[in-house]
């Protein structure tokens, strides 16, 4: 169904940049289970990731991959720089995992304590195997290598950009007083697929004003009708790269204070773009956005971030994991060139007017480029 994405030198390159953290930490073995990092260091692109996935990393010689058995036609045709071993279902990864540790018999080990791919009962197997080794919490060690997205990465960040436009204007185009939302899905989705894409991560989010607290929730069975917002938060996906992108539609027309708002929205925005400089911090890029919120007279509002960084997104998320690398207020997180960020200018709930809208955006050595064509709005139908 896929290719690996990635030539060998670049996956040659992403296991010497681990190898080198785990030198520095005097690991032996380093247990990589976070979904989103095996897929980084060996671009195993399948939907096999409900079940647990080990990369086993040793400090010399060839990784190895530990999953299910019945994954062998995948793997060996995606993966080329790892050893495949394969349990039965009448096992675990754990109990396979626990074999090949007692053979390498390490006396460092480092672990991903807090990956969504680890279980407890996946963890303590595993320790067993290890018992006379120190365990030692690598969690975030690898997530780090993939905040930079290499030429090739960039590549697949614009590509799916260009699958999130395609979907946003199908959603747009299928919004409409008395639209049943599943149908404005439906047209999201197949767009989606019909200009590349691949299954996303997460979303779309496709919901009415009067559920737009609902954060995560997903299509319901109403429609939608005049004098109420539709929320629109989705991404393109191609090779798990994803581009998250965010619009209000108006139906019927927008309130005097909203549009007024839109463009305290459009500034704020332009604002972190501006500020997205290699060198900076995420704390500092967040005071850009709040500074524009405070000249606009709501000092009163604030934002738990105006962003955050994106790239492989393996379900249920596009965040990366389970974890939010946000553009939060004091976050000493040092930008760099070849992140890739969500950028969200959101201002709801301000007792003023509301408005919201978001596009990804990549920072490249040239400045910060806005990878969506979707216009920023004020969207009315």
């Amino acid at each position: 169904m896929f290719e690996n994405p990635f030539d060998d030198a670049e996956l040659a390159t992403r296991a010497a940049r681990l190898r080198q953290r785990m030198a520095e930490r005097q690991l032996d073995v380093a247990l990589i289970s976070t979904p989103e990092n095996v897929f980084y260091f060996t671009g195993l692109d399948h939907w096999g990731y409900f079940a647990p996935h080990l990369l086993i990393v040793p400090a010399d010689g060839e990784m190895v991959l530990i999953t299910r058995a019945m994954e062998r036609v995948s793997i060996e045709k995606q993966v080329r720089n790892a050893a495949f071993r394969g349990h039965a279902d009448t096992e675990t990864a754990a109990d396979l995992g626990g074999r090949i540790l007692t053979e390498i018999m390490p006396s460092r080990v480092g672990i991903e304590s807090w990956s969504a791919g680890l279980s407890h009962g996946f963890a303590h197997k595993l320790r067993e195997a290890v018992a006379n080794a120190e365990l030692i919490d690598i969690t975030g060690m690898a997530d780090a290598l993939r905040l930079v997205k290499s030429p090739a990465e960039q590549t697949l960040m614009r590509r799916a950009a260009k699958v999130t436009d395609a979907a946003t204007a199908a959603a747009i185009d299928a919004i409409r007083d008395g639209a049943p939302e599943r149908e404005v899905a439906a047209e999201c989705v197949a767009a989606m697929i019909r200009a590349g894409g691949d299954p996303v991560g997460f979303g779309p989010f496709i919901r009415p004003g009067s559920r737009l607290g609902e954060e995560h929730g997903t299509t319901g069975d109403g429609a939608f009708k005049a004098g109420e917002p539709v929320f629109l938060e989705l991404s393109g996906c191609v090779r798990r790269y994803h581009a998250p992108i965010g619009r209000l539609v108006h139906l019927g027309g927008i309130r005097d204070k909203d549009a007024a708002m839109a463009e305290t929205v459009k500034r704020a925005f332009d604002a972190v773009v501006a500020a997205l400089q290699p060198g900076t911090t995420a704390g500092a890029v967040y005071q850009a956005w709040q500074d524009v919120v405070d000249a606009a007279g709501l000092s009163h509002y604030r934002r738990h971030h105006c962003g955050y960084l994106v790239g492989i997104g393996i379900p249920p998320s596009w965040v990366g994991g389970s974890r939010v690398t946000g553009l939060r207020a004091g976050s000493d997180l040092v930008i760099e060139a070849g992140m890739s960020f969500h950028v969200l200018s959101w201002l709801m709930g301000t007792g003023h007017g509301d408005y919201f809208m978001s596009n990804p955006v990549l920072l490249t050595e040239t400045g910060a480029e806005i990878l969506t064509e979707t216009p920023f709005g004020p969207i009315v139908k």
